[in-house]
């Protein structure tokens, strides 16, 4: 079995199914590790969740937020933020049996032999790697629960921006939800600011990549992310490895060997 690792696919199915013939999957014998936003901006959203559900035993997934939002959306818990690109999957016959596939999936997954952490935007320095674990857990439990609507109509907002362990009900889901699928700089206090999307260069006084802050407690495992594709999977860092090469922007998908470290790249445009 090899393990690999994909940045954000974002409805782009043709260079997957490139990297994928590439590196010779096997869906019977190897893992692909999904490091969230499936879905949107893409010309294919529909295509590639279907590809996905055909192969999901060979899958593992965290969640991003624009898959997150199409959940929302296919179950009418909100209608902001609709775009062209989602309305063929949001349409199909097996929309719902697809969504019910999404919910089951998590925000954070580590592998067995604990050497790598996955999650969509990161993991704030602030936690630890079995706290980031168990804060997931905790809005995994409200996506598959029979109240997940409350979830879904509450998730939307930037508040509250810096994480207290008194945090409780929606602000605190909310709270976690941005954590691990929107971050990108943070100040030393953990505060977030979610409106920055840029690269290194531009980012504002008194913020940092949330990778370029001690963390609470050295970590054993490697990080894996994707969510930031203006940093063009430049970490600097050989134990964070960022995976969003920006294919929906034109330039290439990427797909990592875990077990290798090898990277393999397919151009998107």
């Amino acid at each position: 079995m090899t393990r690999y690792a994909v940045g954000d696919l974002q409805g782009c199915l043709k260079p997957l199914q490139c990297l994928l013939n590439e590196v010779e999957f096997d869906h019977a014998r190897d893992q692909l590790w999904l490091v969230g936003d499936l879905v949107n901006r893409g010309p294919d959203s529909l295509d590639t969740l279907r590809f996905l559900y055909r192969i999901r035993d060979s899958l593992r997934i965290t969640l991003g937020n624009h898959d997150l939002h199409c959940i929302a959306l296919a179950r009418g818990y909100t209608q902001r933020g609709r775009h062209p690109t989602l309305e063929a999957l949001l349409n199909a016959p097996d929309c719902d049996e697809l969504m019910d596939w999404l919910q089951q999936q998590a925000l954070v997954l580590r592998t067995d032999d604990g050497r790598y952490l996955m999650s969509h935007a990161g993991i704030p320095p602030h936690w630890s790697s079995d706290k980031a674990l168990a804060l997931s857990r905790e809005v995994e439990e409200a996506l598959r629960s029979e109240h997940s609507a409350d979830f879904f109509r509450e998730m939307y907002g930037n508040t509250p921006l810096r994480w207290q362990d008194e945090l409780e009900g929606n602000e605190r889901l909310r709270c976690i939800t941005n954590h691990l699928t929107r971050m990108r700089i943070c100040a030393a206090d953990g505060k977030l600011e979610l409106a920055f999307k840029s690269g290194l260069a531009t980012i504002p006084a008194g913020y940092r990549p949330w990778f370029q802050w001690p963390t609470a407690q050295p970590r054993r495992e490697k990080l894996l992310f994707g969510h930031w594709a203006a940093l063009e999977c430049r970490t600097g860092r050989e134990d964070i490895i960022a995976l969003d090469s920006g294919c929906v922007w034109g330039r290439h998908m990427t797909l990592f060997n875990m077990d290798s470290g090898e990277k393999h790249r397919c151009d998107c445009a």
